[in-house]
């Protein structure tokens, strides 16, 4: 591995350690440096700023999510199987990669409206819904809205575990959730 890609590695890494950790607002680029174990004019070779280093992981992990979540999907027939192997994945990497799911989680505000909405684990789930209103397996109705309805009862016990009000993993839940979204769009 070249030394810039390593470091580039080393840098993202670090920063949305911190961002997840103490905030975003709160971490600053001598921060990052200095957990990077690099100079602050070392971590400007490689972004502008914390703004286009936060855009960049975000693009690139929420595009990456996205890409994982519709491989999911695909493989399935009927959109409650979809739905549910999507919404088991959301809770693994939850588990799994706590670091990567909290960053997207708390970033999403601030990047959000700065990617491409075309590869977005919204989109994915959007696109089950939609496709689930057209074969007759879910009530026909406004495919956003069902999307918000299912994305709220995913995101905010994550939010809520993220934050320490729901205890233990999110992985166990899997199930109840994925009932919970059933039947929200049986509504």
């Amino acid at each position: 591995m070249r030394d810039g890609t390593a470091t580039r590695e080393r840098i993202e890494q670090t920063a949305m350690g911190l961002f997840v950790a103490q905030g975003v607002t709160e971490t600053t680029i001598r921060d990052i440096a200095a957990g990077a174990g690099i100079a602050e004019g070392a971590l400007y070779r490689h972004y502008r700023g914390k703004d286009e280093l936060i855009l960049v992981l975000f693009s690139r992990h929420y595009a990456a999510f996205a890409q994982r979540l519709d491989e999911l999907q695909a493989s399935r027939f009927h959109t409650r199987d979809k739905l549910a192997a999507m919404i088991e994945e959301c809770c693994r990497v939850f588990d799994e990669d706590p670091v990567r799911f909290r960053f997207l989680l708390l970033v999403q505000h601030h990047s959000l409206q700065r990617v491409d909405g075309r590869d977005s684990p919204v989109e994915v789930v959007r696109s089950v819904l939609a496709s689930g209103m057209e074969r007759g397996e879910i009530p026909k109705g406004d495919a956003d809205l069902a999307c918000a309805l299912v994305m709220g009862v995913i995101i905010q016990p994550a939010t809520f575990k993220t934050y320490g009000r729901l205890p233990g993993p999110m992985r166990p839940l899997a199930g109840r959730l994925a009932a919970a979204c059933w039947n929200v769009l049986q509504a």
